[in-house]
């Protein structure tokens, strides 16, 4: 699924980043140190994935009911499933400017340019539509979310450089929340089919203490009519 998760903030990017960027991209999935830019284009865009935890705020244990149909005359079956797991994915993006770029001055500018773009198209999308979703994240009908600025774990965006061998640069924290279905078994239940109907013993109607017991229906036409009873014969 994880694979699914990179194709569809390619692709996502790829149709909404402006007119300038979309052909003279390259998207990268490595360690965001040495990425690799064609000649025929003008910088990279590097989705580093580092993290991945169970959402427990969308945690729940409920039980789904997929769909319920008649097996016989007077019993109905119910078929359940479990509800998905959500977790939490967290991508360091960051962009490159190609090498021939005519100075250092020029080529962070290039670069903090595409990553304003790419930060406004994921504001855009705090939900990622359904047709952009890729693979297995797409028919469940289930949510993709996306915030940004959440730091998962202790470790800070200078630890990360460092462990990584790589010279600090601007980045984007992303974290998308993702669901996950469990519904790889469902479970049928066969239920009777219960139909409640007013009981009338003796031709009285029910009565409580001597009180008389107003009971009011409505007609066809939609008034109300009223019957008065004792509960005596």
């Amino acid at each position: 699924m994880l694979e699914d998760l990179d194709d569809t903030l390619k692709f996502l990017l790829k149709k909404e980043l402006p007119k300038r960027w979309k052909r003279k991209v390259t998207f990268s999935f490595d360690l965001p140190v040495e990425v690799k830019i064609d000649a025929t284009d003008l910088a990279a865009i590097n989705l580093f994935l580092y993290d991945v935890r169970d959402n427990l705020e969308l945690r729940t244990s409920a039980y789904s009911v997929a769909r319920q149909y008649q097996s016989v005359p007077n019993n109905q079956v119910r078929v359940t499933k479990l509800p998905p797991k959500f977790v939490d994915i967290s991508y360091l993006i960051t962009t490159f400017a190609h090498d021939e770029a005519n100075n250092i001055g020029e080529k962070v500018e290039q670069e903090h340019s595409l990553l304003g773009e790419v930060m406004k198209v994921l504001l855009l999308f705090p939900q990622i539509p359904e047709e952009y979703l890729k693979g297995s994240l797409q028919g469940y009908d289930l949510p993709v979310y996306t915030a940004f600025m959440h730091q998962n774990g202790t470790k800070t965006l200078g630890e990360y450089w460092q462990a990584m061998g790589g010279k600090p640069k601007a980045v984007l924290n992303l974290t998308v929340t993702m669901p996950v279905p469990m519904n790889l078994e469902e479970e049928e239940e066969e239920l009777p089919i219960i139909k409640e109907k007013p009981v009338i013993v003796g031709g009285l109607l029910p009565y409580y203490n001597d009180r008389r017991i107003v009971i009011e229906e409505k007609n066809d036409s939609g008034k109300e009519e009223k019957e008065e009873a004792t509960g005596k014969e």
